[in-house]
């Protein structure tokens, strides 16, 4: 889009191009059958395919047409009793009273099925006359660019962008095709951002990294964040995440990362492709994250080490060193999973092991009293 064009649409408060507007809400399928779901879904059909099919709903809460799932084995008995018309299970999932679609992946299949029924709303595609946006600033075909959004100097976003209020673009900042950022959104400047990207509402990309230099009267001199962000292409960054820019050189998260709400990425660190970062977890600066690691809710990860690929760290785990690949670890310091949940169980019973363990110490310090009047008894009595 040049220039002029991006003027002239932003002069026109109702303008609307390619892609239209779509209700929210809007149901894409309505009523359904259950064979027509097994064909979308490419799944194994066992039971009546003339089941109608309204809604996608959790196993405790389906009733009659609704379509519900399990994939895990905690649920497998209400399966059996569910009220719902239909279950998504997996190939090896025994016989139910209830029709079922049979498959290898039940929770993909689920996520799938839920787009039968449901379609996030559309903005409208469009560009906001009370957005600021620098002339200098390119954006492609398609866009949608809410009110109050502000887009600064030379600045280049690909085709179909979606931008909700408030967001902040600063100078420099490229980004790919199909970006979608929420309300209150910033893109500091110079970062790179890829295709298909997705920033939740708050996110922060690109903020100054936690870097100071302790002067000689005790006070901290603050350095220069001179590097970058970049956003890999199939990103996702969850609610008031903040990814810091580098000190020097960048911040890189790779290729189908999904970070979760809260969670922060410090400076310089990289984070591997398909790597799941969940809530609250908190990366300090130079870590480097393999591809396929899964760290819960509240990991913490010292600086300057390396977690290995698809390594799984449990809630709340402290990382203080580098893990070697395809390990489970948890507590802190982290140990093999193994090992901790062994911990765990012996640590509620460290009260009653104290208790054992003074009583053992006193007996042994009776009987070491005892010793030297028995020892002198018994070499009195010898035979000469």
């Amino acid at each position: 889009m040049t220039v002029a064009a991006l003027d002239e649409r932003r002069q026109c408060s109702h303008l609307e191009i390619a892609g239209g507007h779509r209700p929210p809400l809007q149901l894409a399928e309505g009523i359904v059958k259950l064979s027509d779901i097994a064909a979308r879904l490419e799944c194994v059909l066992n039971g009546d395919g003339d089941v109608e099919i309204t809604r996608v709903v959790g196993i405790d809460d389906a009733g009659a047409g609704h379509l519900t799932f399990v994939s895990n084995a905690k649920y497998a008995a209400k399966a059996r009793t569910t009220k719902a018309s239909a279950v998504i299970v997996s190939n090896e999932f025994p016989e139910i009273p209830v029709p079922t679609l049979r498959c290898s992946n039940p929770y993909l299949a689920f996520a799938r099925a839920v787009e039968l029924f449901y379609q996030p709303p559309d903005a409208v595609r469009r560009i906001n006359p009370a957005a600021v946006i620098s002339p200098s600033a390119k954006i492609g075909e398609g866009a949608s660019i809410g009110p109050y959004v502000v887009i600064e100097d030379n600045v280049r976003i690909g085709n179909n962008c979606t931008i909700h209020p408030f967001v902040h673009i600063c100078r420099g900042v490229e980004i790919g095709d199909n970006f979608k950022a929420y309300a209150h959104v910033t893109v500091r400047e110079s970062s790179v951002v890829g295709n298909n990207v997705i920033l939740q509402d708050g996110a922060k990309i690109g903020t100054d990294g936690y870097g100071y230099a302790k002067q000689d009267d005790g006070t901290y001199y603050k350095i220069v964040q001179s590097g970058i962000v970049v956003l890999e292409d199939d990103v996702e960054v969850g609610a008031n995440a903040t990814i810091d820019r580098a000190t020097i050189g960048e911040t890189r998260v790779r290729r189908g990362a999904k970070i979760d709400n809260l969670v922060q990425v410090g400076h310089a660190s990289d984070v591997g492709e398909d790597t799941l970062l969940c809530a609250q977890v908190g990366l300090a600066g130079s870590s480097k994250i393999g591809r396929s690691v899964i760290l819960t809710g509240q990991v913490g990860v010292a600086g300057h080490l390396e977690i290995g690929d698809r390594v799984v760290a449990t809630a709340q785990t402290g990382i203080p060193n580098s893990i070697e690949p395809d390990k489970i670890v948890s507590g802190y310091p982290a140990i093999d999973n193994k090992l901790w949940l062994r911990s765990s169980a012996i640590f509620k019973r460290l009260p009653d092991l104290l208790k054992r363990i003074e009583t053992l110490e006193k007996r042994i310090e009776d009987l070491a009293k005892n010793a030297p009047q028995s020892a002198g008894a018994t070499s009195h009595n010898k035979v000469p």
